[in-house]
C-alpha cells in the first residue's frame, strides 16, 4: 500500500499530533536560544481540503472542520490559539480549505533563529515538501528514508529542539521500528524532546509499544490517546502521541485540552482519552 496523507489530513489523529506540537514549540520558543526541529517522516507539508483526495473522505470534517466550530471553555481555547493560528493564517476569510502538514505547522511557530529539517522519501510528497518549504531560508527539505535521518540528524548542533516521528504505519513493523529507533536517538541525544505518534486501531500494538518504552530506562515519558470509536481492527478509532522529555507544563495543559478534544472530536457516545505517565512523574 502507498499511503497518501491528503487523504487523511486534517483529521482527528492530525489534530492531536499537532495540538501537542504546538504546545511543545510554544514552550520552547519560552527561552532565547534557538532549537532544531526534526520531522523524520513529513509528508508534502500542506494540503488542500477541497482537493480530490480529501474530498473523498472527508475525515478532516470531522476533525480540524470540528474543532473550528466547536464552542471551546475559555482556557482550552487558549491552549489551543498557536494551533488555531496558524491554520487561520492559511485560509483567509475563514473558508477552510488548506491544513498545514506538521513541517509547516512548526514554521509558524518558530522564530527567525530556529531551524526546521523536514525529511521525505516518498518521491511525489518529497517534490512538495520541497516547493513548500523553498522561500523559508530557515527550513531545509531532504530527500531521504525518515529512520534514517532519526539516525543521521540526531543530535542537532542546538542544544534543544523537537524530533517529531510520524511513520505512516504501512509495514508491520514499524511499532517495533518506532521503540527501536527512539531508543537509539534518546542514547545519542538523551535531552531532546520526541513526539511519537502512532494509530489505534487495536490495542496489542500500542501496547506493546509502551511496554517497550518502559523498559527503555528513560527517564521522562508521557503518553497521551484520544479514543472517538469501539476498537475496530479494519478502521482508524483512536490515535495516541507519546512525549519524551515533555515540557513541564504539558501534562496540565493536556489534561485540559483532551477532554474537549475527545468531545468535539467523537463520533459516538464512547469518546474518550488517557494520560498517563510511561515513565518518570506520577
Amino acid at each position: 500500500m502507498n499511503y497518501r496523507h491528503a487523504f487523511h489530513a486534517g483529521n482527528f489523529a492530525d489534530v492531536l499530533k499537532h495540538v501537542v506540537v504546538a504546545r511543545i514549540l510554544v514552550h520552547l520558543c519560552q527561552k532565547p536560544a534557538p532549537f532544531r526541529v526534526l520531522d523524520t517522516h513529513a509528508g508534502a507539508g500542506l494540503y488542500d481540503l477541497s482537493g480530490p483526495e480529501a474530498s473523498r473522505t472527508g475525515e478532516w470534517r470531522a476533525g480540524i472542520g470540528a474543532i473550528t466550530k466547536a464552542v471551546l471553555p475559555e482556557g482550552v481555547r487558549a491552549l489551543l490559539a498557536p494551533y488555531l493560528d496558524a491554520v487561520a493564517a492559511l485560509n483567509p476569510a475563514a473558508n477552510l480549505r488548506r491544513y498545514p502538514g506538521s513541517p509547516l505547522l512548526a514554521l509558524a511557530l518558530m522564530r527567525p533563529q530556529d531551524r526546521l529539517i523536514a525529511c521525505e522519501l516518498d518521491a511525489t510528497a518529497a517534490a512538495a515538501l520541497g516547493l513548500h518549504l523553498a522561500a523559508d531560508r530557515r527550513a531545509k527539505a531532504i530527500a531521504i528514508d525518515g529512520w534514517t535521518a532519526l539516525n543521521a540528524y540526531v543530535p542537532p548542533k542546538e542544544r534543544r529542539g523537537l524530533v517529531i516521528v510520524d511513520p505512516p504505519y504501512e509495514d508491520k513493523d514499524e511499532f517495533s521500528r518506532l521503540a527501536h529507533n527512539l531508543e537509539t536517538a534518546h542514547r545519542k541525544w538523551p535531552t531532546g524532546c520526541y513526539a511519537l505518534w502512532y494509530p489505534i486501531k487495536a490495542r496489542a500494538e500500542p501496547d506493546a509499544l509502551a511496554k517497550r518504552i518502559r523498559r527503555a530506562g528513560i527517564a521522562k515519558v508521557l503518553r497521551a490517546e484520544c479514543l472517538l470509536a469501539p476498537q475496530d481492527p479494519n478502521r482508524l478509532t483512536g490515535a495516541g502521541v507519546i512525549i519524551v522529555n515533555p515540557s513541564w507544563t504539558l501534562e496540565s495543559e493536556l489534561r485540559q485540552l483532551l477532554p474537549t478534544l475527545a468531545s468535539a472530536l467523537g463520533r459516538t457516545g464512547s469518546s474518550g482519552f488517557t494520560l498517563d505517565w510511561l515513565a518518570g512523574e506520577r
